[in-house]
């Protein structure tokens, strides 16, 4: 009981507070306004003045928490009466709906779910979200918390690096919808003047090794890893339900991404949101990746530039991912380690779904290695072969999909510029492409832009 009137004379003194601070504000600024100005000033003021007081509000709860943490501990043997007081009040704030989206209550870290499958025989994939010192992860986690059909098939653990504590603070404020693990290493690290302004990445590759690791040492089979920065599609996790089993069937597979690299609206077929690609490209950016996998790359993870390092023929072996035609996230993370690199120019126009495919329903064995080959391959190059100005003009007279094709580096960067692609290369391999093919939507048909019959490989030199 007496902790309640302890919290209500809090609250009350706040709201006093606030409001008194604004009153003061008021009349030292406009002492000569007559009434109704006053009376419109004062509109204008009660919204920042209830902002202040939510915001006085939460600080008073971390406040609260902080005590209760400092002063009860058990092998004190006295506690000063302010702290009794404190932690019941803490307590009485914690004591909300689990089910809450957000919970406003400061959450303490739990363990990693340990279950690794479901009663049904399904597998538990755990959705492990990496953050640093970006309060906007909130963004991110809320978009998830929304769209996650079972906090028991896909429980949300989100792994934070540097230390930062109002991040920790608002991944937290989560309670108990997801789960905080800390990367402990927070030593600098050493690197050549020349490598200085590329620390961050040298952090970042050692943040996905410790929690990849501290992950899959649970036992689970997959995991899916999202950045802080992305939101998600209202499909995404059915995207992930419905695509896993390709990665255990076809050996050729090592990931499913919900990244589209040429995802932008004018180049995509919005009318097939269930269309999915193989691509020898790695996108990340919302990632799937077995056991299996990270045992083989975990004792040669490198330590920087891991996801140029993964696209490296040494470590991808001929292997593709899955993509899908429209994307299944979209970063709102213009500032950060790479400074927005392609942000504005590409990142910032790709289109997020809207649609809710049902993948898991879909018979997914086109994209199985042999099938692929067989149809997607053959279908190609037998399409007829335009120009680039008959493409843009709409001078082709048949309907259907067509194709295009480069011969040489430059050939392929000017065509891709012209159209609106992405241009660059990753270990001689161009974003999205399959077999050095890259297709996309062009004036409402499909288009291939491709190499000739006799392709010989990707060759590193054009990166």
């Amino acid at each position: 009981m007496r902790s309640r009137k302890v919290q209500v004379m809090v609250i009350s003194f706040l709201i006093m507070w606030t409001f008194i601070t604004y009153y003061i504000l008021l009349r030292n600024s406009n002492g000569q306004l007559d009434a109704m100005q006053q009376s419109q000033k004062m509109k204008q003021i009660l919204p920042k003045a209830l902002t202040e007081q939510s915001k006085s509000l939460r600080l008073s709860q971390t406040l609260i928490e902080f005590l209760r943490l400092k002063y009860t501990d058990p092998q004190m043997t006295t506690t000063p009466k302010i702290t009794i007081v404190a932690a019941e009040i803490s307590n009485e704030l914690l004591e909300q709906d689990p089910k809450a989206t957000h919970a406003t209550s400061v959450a303490t870290s739990a363990q990693i779910p340990t279950r690794t499958y479901l009663a049904n025989g399904e597998p538990v994939i755990p959705i492990l979200v990496f953050a640093c010192n970006r309060i906007s992860v909130v963004k991110c986690l809320e978009n998830l918390v929304q769209y996650r059909p079972s906090i028991e098939q896909f429980p949300i653990i989100v792994s934070q690096d540097c230390g930062d504590e109002l991040t920790k603070q608002a991944i937290q404020s989560f309670g108990n919808q997801l789960t905080l693990i800390e990367q402990p290493d927070q030593s600098d690290i050493s690197v050549l003047p020349k490598e200085k302004k590329f620390k961050g990445y040298y952090k970042i590759a050692r943040h996905y090794g410790w929690a990849l690791n501290t992950t899959f040492h649970v036992g689970f089979d997959y995991v899916v890893i999202v950045e802080d920065d992305l939101n998600v599609a209202p499909d995404f996790f059915e995207y992930f339900l419905g695509t896993h089993k390709l990665l255990k069937q076809d050996r050729s597979l090592w990931c499913v991404s919900a990244w589209n690299d040429n995802g932008k609206a004018n180049v995509i077929d919005t009318a097939q949101p269930e269309l999915l690609y193989r691509t020898d490209f790695f996108p990340g950016l919302g990632w799937m990746l077995t056991k299996e996998l990270w045992s083989e790359l975990s004792v040669k993870w490198p330590k920087s530039f891991w996801d140029d390092w993964i696209r490296h023929p040494e470590q991808r072996k001929d292997r593709v991912c899955i993509r899908p035609e429209i994307s299944r996230t979209r970063t709102f993370g213009k500032i950060g380690v790479s400074n927005g690199l392609f942000f504005d120019k590409y990142l910032k126009h790709i289109k997020l779904s809207e649609d809710f495919v049902q993948f898991s329903k879909i018979n997914m064995s086109y994209l199985l290695k042999e099938n692929y080959d067989n149809t997607f391959l053959k279908q190609v190059y037998v399409l007829p072969l335009v120009t680039f100005d008959e493409l843009r003009l709409n001078l082709i007279a048949m309907e259907g999909p067509v194709r295009m094709q480069y011969n040489n580096r430059d050939q392929y960067k000017r065509i891709t510029r012209m159209l609106g692609l992405m241009d660059d290369f990753k270990s001689g391999v161009p974003r999205t492409a399959y077999h050095g093919i890259v297709s996309f939507y062009y004036n409402k048909r499909r288009v291939h832009l491709a190499p000739s019959a006799n392709w010989k490989g990707y060759d590193l030199s054009w990166s």
